[in-house]
């Protein structure tokens, strides 16, 4: 397959952070230039109403059979309604103004009907509760195969398929209710694969799901792309996911594409991506900010943690390669039997001396009645300013761990305590002044018909004055970036969440809860939450956050524990956590990217690097290394500059060059004229 270089869909070619900057072009696909695309958009825009602004704006693009293609950009920047376009949503679904031509199979949308669309195109939703239609699991797989005609001696081996592809044959009886977010996910997905489409549009399919079940989704996307030629276009912010598994990448912004190319081409453009509210993964941001500090030949950036051990043990002229360094590494966090973890004193606890916890968990055991999700033997102690992370895969329990904590649910053994309060003979009411909880599905807490409504209204309902509730409110909206006059429902899912939280952090309580606090933001959205998150840990408020993201955790935890199958498997600070191989095998957690290299690192080339979380601490222990070695290029004041580089792009602030045509190029007007028809959807 040959590689296709980055491509602006300005005239423009964006700044590259490590190789030098080529001519613009179309980027190639794996099928060969004579077959016909699978998707084709001819110059669409897309508008929700006359008035509204372009939520697509002049895209052109095709995506060819046998196609792996990941879309990224910020919240708010066209991705969902792209993805609309092409499963034929628009103009068969959504209403509004469209302009241009989508073909799918050769076929114009607006001339097909939406279920010829859908015999080509199947779509997983970014909400996954709006595609639920049955009650069972095997009902919502079965609905789809009916619908469709498909002959019901077929339909048994079609639905034990897609629930073994994605790993959930085990809940082909439960009820949909009672499963956790990421496995309605999974549902979701085995749904549309028993249907056998030849395109699969996915967005964001793995936001609820831990890290080794992403993987393993994406494991299964791969295989149907390659065994079954089926196309796929995944729309994801876990970036270096789609580093891994896709051919090409799009890059969208203010409606329209900014940027494409492989994985490794998008990604040498880190700091440019982050301007716009795109991350980077932390191997190539590592990567290039080394090469820009001089410390290693200018090149594609790395993206895996191999690739980037790799070229650091060669720059410091350490032998050896990633995988001898990767051994087990020995720990003696693994968790005890007794599960007791919060009753044994931790010497690196930010507890000081004889503080009362805000939260405390001992010997708590839960189940529901129709199973699932049990929880037993949990015993933890959370303290004011403390930000204490639970971390495990999903169904491991986590999430009635914190409905234990808000008195939503009350334990069937042990006691749970909020702020000295037993909530088994506490009002769920009195529990709510003292801690505020985020839950992992927005949409269940939001009710009114402004923002500024929805952030003011549980001061309100705390007897704060309307006037005084509104005030502070519109504080807690200006720091947060929201339209305090929009409907929160006619706002994007990212947003959405950040109205939640919003409507949390107002209140100031004594516990913050958060289920998946990040899951649907941006890169510039999950900086702006989490940093008011560790403010209000500063300010005294005890955080207790369910996060799948292990960079989230990495970057803003203080302490952590790991979950599996209802219980607690291992507990401690953040670093001894994540060196624990066989714990956060035993959860299904992987580490992030910047522990698993410093690990790696440490073991295979200096100890130097043992402990480091961060990506400047990386680059700034690289400079010094080398050094002492007297390897590299021009290290006096290299990795001063990577490290300065680092702590400016973490604030969304950045002094490399603009992404072409973000800022110089006029947006074009698209009027309807011979060429581009205007669709009315």
């Amino acid at each position: 397959m040959q590689s296709p270089s980055v491509s602006s869909t300005t005239s423009q070619t964006p700044q590259a952070a490590q190789a030098p900057a080529a001519e613009p072009q179309r980027a190639s696909s794996p099928a060969p230039a004579s077959v016909r695309p699978v998707i084709q958009l001819d110059h669409v825009s897309f508008s929700y109403g006359h008035d509204a602004g372009r939520a697509v704006d002049d895209v052109s693009l095709s995506i060819k059979p046998g196609e792996f293609v990941g879309l990224i950009g910020p919240s708010g920047a066209g991705k969902s309604t792209l993805a609309a376009i092409m499963s034929g949503a628009i103009p068969h679904h959504y209403t509004g103004q469209l302009y241009g031509a989508t073909l799918v199979e050769g076929q114009d949308t607006c001339d097909v009907t939406l279920t010829d669309i859908s015999r080509i195109v199947g779509s997983v939703l970014q909400d996954i509760d709006a595609q639920m239609v049955a009650s069972v699991v095997e009902d919502e797989l079965l609905f789809g195969l009916e619908n469709f005609g498909v002959p019901h001696r077929h339909i048994e081996k079609f639905i034990t398929a897609a629930l073994d592809a994605v790993g959930i044959a085990d809940l082909r009886d439960r009820e949909i209710a009672t499963l956790s977010g990421g496995q309605k996910q999974k549902v979701a997905i085995a749904a549309i694969l028993a249907l056998a489409p030849r395109v699969l549009v996915l967005d964001e399919p793995t936001a609820a799901l831990d890290p080794v079940s992403s993987e393993m989704v994406f494991d299964v996307l791969r295989s149907l792309n390659r065994d079954e030629g089926i196309t796929v276009v995944v729309i994801e912010q876990k970036v270096a996911l789609l580093s891994q598994y896709c051919d090409r990448i799009l890059v969208m912004n203010e409606g329209r594409l900014e940027l494409q190319g492989t994985p490794a081409e998008v990604f040498a453009h880190s700091a440019d991506l982050r301007r716009i509210g795109v991350d980077s993964p932390r191997t190539a941001r590592i990567s290039n900010s080394l090469a820009a500090a001089g410390l290693v030949p200018a090149g594609c950036p790395c993206l895996t943690v191999d690739e980037a051990y790799d070229l650091i043990a060669g720059a410091l002229g350490a032998r050896g390669s990633a995988a001898a360094a990767a051994s087990p590494a020995d720990s003696a966090l693994a968790g005890e039997k007794d599960g007791s973890y919060g009753a044994r004193p931790d010497p690196k606890s930010p507890a000081p001396s004889g503080a009362q916890p805000a939260v405390a968990f001992e010997h708590v055991g839960f189940a529901y009645p129709a199973g699932g999700a049990a929880v037993t033997d949990l015993n933890l102690a959370v303290y004011p300013g403390e930000v204490f992370a639970l971390i495990g895969q999903n169904g491991a329990g986590k999430t009635t761990a914190t409905k234990l904590l808000n008195g939503l649910l009350q334990p069937t053994e042990g006691r749970v305590t909020v702020a000295g309060h037993d909530t088994r003979s506490t009002p769920v009411s009195v529990i709510a002044r003292y801690a505020a909880t985020l839950f992992q599905n927005p949409d269940r807490q939001l009710c009114k018909n402004t923002v500024l409504d929805e952030v003011a209204f549980g001061l309100e309902l705390q007897g704060v004055d309307a006037v005084a509730a509104r005030e502070r409110a519109r504080a807690v909206i200006r720091r947060f970036g929201l339209p305090e006059e929009a409907s929160p429902f006619s706002l994007s899912r990212g947003q959405r969440q950040m109205v939640a939280l919003a409507s949390v952090v107002v209140l100031e309580p004594q516990v913050i809860v958060l289920d998946e606090p990040t899951s649907g933001l941006d890169y510039r959205e999950c900086m702006t939450v989490m940093q008011t998150v560790a403010d209000m840990a500063r300010a005294g408020s005890a955080v207790v956050m369910v996060c799948h993201d292990m960079e989230v955790v990495s970057d803003f935890a203080d302490r952590a524990a790991v979950m599996a199958e209802g219980r607690i498997v291992g507990m401690g600070p953040l670093a001894e956590v994540f060196r624990n191989e066989a714990v956060m095998a035993q959860a299904y957690v992987a580490p992030p990217q910047v522990t698993a290299l410093s690990e790696r690192l440490a073991r295979g080339v200096s100890p130097a690097f043992a402990g480091i979380g961060e990506v400047a601490e990386l680059v700034d222990a690289v400079r010094r290394l080398a050094a002492e070695r007297g390897a590299g290029a021009d290290v006096s004041g290299g990795a001063k500059t990577a490290f300065a580089s680092e702590l400016l792009a973490q604030t969304g602030v950045s002094s490399a060059q603009p992404v072409a045509g973000a800022a110089d190029a006029a947006p074009a007007h698209i009027a309807p004229s011979a060429h581009k028809e205007e669709r009315h959807a």
